[in-house]
């Protein structure tokens, strides 16, 4: 039996972070992956951008202190520059302009554009169908290929295990402590501790070591490249609207567009449905001149949410030694870095870096479960009864996740 200080599960973006992070601090580690490559899933199919305004305020302060980190990687993980200015662009009719005010509220960096400035950016817009406008100018594209090979290429460099075609089917707690994992060939390995950053099946691999689901919800997004007739510049903003049903940017002579969909999925491969991409192509076209028409090529993935939509990062509260790194959502490329970083140094007990305390990220010594019920909060160890009382009505009973 194969012995090592940490076993990740999963090859995404998160488990390679993970994994460099911690080889780096000398753990001894081995990261597996149910697919014969890595990154097949969520990873390999994201949009790949950066944007500082996405998601609820912990996930801006995960982006606020990755940042530099990107910048960093060049030196520390040997990779080209990873980001690439590309503004987005913020639209809102005349039922969201309240949208984008709550947006421009919370967003400093976001600028108020007239409509001479809307044109100048992206004349391709119908200013008939735009009641406001907003800019964000430092968001950027990601390399997000040459972040996760970075990760994988260092990790392996100072000793990381890379173990493919390895789907877990049974984690083992001996009384002694640790844990044994079992893959389905028979392959078998013991470990002090389990990250699991499966993404859309971390409650299904979590639970094989006893712990409670978390309520993961994977949600299908859809992507479709569409030729137009337009002439783009190749590094036009990124376009949306403040409701989050739509966006698009160039990509080289093409448009690749979404209907910014969340659809909820089993843990699966998933693929793009006929319907997703047609409504996309049909937002599109309404605000703009862009005619987008015949199809080049379409993808789906599945974007992974906790029920507050904050990624789960941290040691379960009954389960010691297991740890997430779940639940990322659609920011799991630009926050993987300081995640990453607050998993590692958690789990080494190491002191973040300040830069990231600074950003607002705090470190969590546990990822508690807690669960509300109506309007009262009721601790874990009441979970069981409260389903019984509650009847497992999802309106008035949900997970949250917390801090203990």
């Amino acid at each position: 039996m194969a012995a090592t200080d940490v076993v990740v599960i999963g090859g995404g973006i998160a488990g390679v972070a993970a994994a460099c992070e911690l080889t780096l601090a000398g753990c001894s580690v081995v990261l597996v992956e149910r697919e014969p490559r890595l990154a097949h899933h969520t990873t390999g199919r994201s949009a790949a951008i950066f944007l500082e305004s996405y998601g609820p305020p912990p996930v801006r302060a995960l982006s606020r202190a990755s940042r530099p980190m990107f910048a960093e990687a060049v030196d520390r993980l040997g990779t080209e520059p990873l980001l690439h200015r590309r503004a987005s662009l913020w639209l809102a009719d005349e039922d969201q302009v309240a949208a984008l005010d709550q947006m421009m509220l919370e967003l400093p960096g976001l600028e108020r554009l007239d409509e001479a400035g809307l044109v100048a950016i992206a004349p391709e817009v119908r200013l008939d169908r735009c009641a406001a406008a907003a800019v964000e100018p430092d968001s950027a594209d990601i390399d997000v290929l040459g972040l996760h090979q970075g990760y994988v290429r260092t990790a392996k460099a100072a000793g990381l295990r890379i173990d493919h075609t390895w789907p877990v089917v049974a984690i083992e707690r001996p009384a002694a402590g640790g844990f044994v994992v079992h893959a389905a060939g028979g392959s078998v390995l013991a470990c002090g501790a389990v990250v699991v950053a499966a993404g859309a099946w971390a409650d299904e691999v979590a639970g094989l070591a006893g712990a409670r689901p978390l309520g993961l919800q994977p949600m299908r997004r859809t992507i479709a490249v569409c030729r137009t007739e337009s002439v783009l510049a190749p590094d036009g903003p990124l376009v949306g609207d403040a409701a989050h049903s739509y966006y698009w940017k160039a990509e080289g002579p093409n448009v690749l567009c979404s209907p910014a969909d969340e659809t909820p999925s089993e843990p699966c491969d998933a693929r793009p449905e006929e319907e997703a991409v047609a409504l996309g192509i049909e937002r599109v076209n309404d605000t703009t001149t862009l005619a987008l028409r015949s199809v080049v090529t379409t993808w789906a993935g599945l974007r992974t949410f906790s029920p507050d939509r904050v990624p789960v990062c941290g040691e379960d509260p009954e389960v010691t030694g297991l740890w997430w790194s779940a639940g990322q959502g659609g920011y799991g490329i630009q926050t993987a870095p300081a995640m990453a970083l607050v998993l590692a140094s958690s789990m080494t007990g190491r002191p973040v870096p300040e830069s990231v305390r600074a950003a607002g990220v705090e470190l969590a010594a546990r990822a508690t479960v807690r669960v509300r019920h109506e309007d009262a909060l009721v601790p874990t160890a009441e979970l069981a009864q409260l389903r019984v009382d509650g009847g497992g009505d999802p309106v008035r009973c949900r997970v949250e996740l917390g801090r203990q």
